[in-house]
């Protein structure tokens, strides 16, 4: 009899346990994360992109089904790191994409510049989003020289890549974005990523011939 309430208790234990356990994974969930990175080498160009992963919480996931469009920017940037001076930017890239919901079609809509985009599912919207690319940077800019001390130097050093995903609250209606200010529902930022970029050294010979 002993044993068996002893059972019953370990299960509701064991319960409760899970139940916390997954509560704090639903929590560390929600927001922007960076998943992978890539950068390839094509026709003398290096192309930049990453997969983030994207999970909205019930506040910004009603705000969006209310009509209340959700603007995305991604950032790409590339650095040349200087030991004789502030570090180099080579080049810098940003984009938005615009998430909205029509209520009457019940479908969700991409909107970057002029293109657009519809899905019947928010998860399928999502996965769009979340994969983000840079615009393709010309192998001779891992070459440039601005100055004589840099000519000195080898040019075939590490860079350094970097890319961010955020929500941009300050495109919210007025009163959300008094509410982004005094809480944390409208937090979505995945922070600055960096990762050690090594230049193809054949393309970087090919070119310097």
């Amino acid at each position: 009899m002993h044993y068996c309430k002893n059972r019953h208790n370990l299960a509701q234990l064991l319960a409760v346990l899970l139940a916390f356990w997954l509560g704090i994974s639903i929590v560390y969930a929600e927001g922007i994360t960076v998943r992978k990175t890539e950068v390839r080498f094509s026709d003398g160009s290096y192309q930049f992109s990453a997969d983030f992963d994207i999970s909205l919480n019930f506040v910004v996931d009603q705000a969006l089904t209310r009509g209340v469009p959700l603007y995305f920017i991604s950032e790409f940037t590339l650095i040349r790191p200087r030991w004789y001076w502030l570090d180099e930017v080579i080049a810098k890239n940003e984009q938005t994409a615009k998430l909205s919901y029509n209520k009457l079609t019940r479908q969700y809509r991409i909107t970057r510049g002029s293109l657009f985009q519809n899905f019947s599912s928010l998860g399928d919207a999502l996965r769009i989003i979340s994969h983000q690319s840079a615009a393709p940077i010309d192998a001779s800019l891992f070459q440039k020289n601005n100055d004589y001390i840099t000519g000195l130097l080898p040019q075939k050093g590490d860079y350094i890549a970097a890319t961010r995903m955020r929500l941009d609250v300050t495109q919210l209606p007025k009163p959300l974005q008094v509410n982004a200010l005094a809480t944390q529902d409208w937090n979505f930022d995945s922070n600055w990523y960096r990762w050690i970029v090594r230049p193809i050294a054949s393309a970087l010979d090919r070119d310097s011939d």
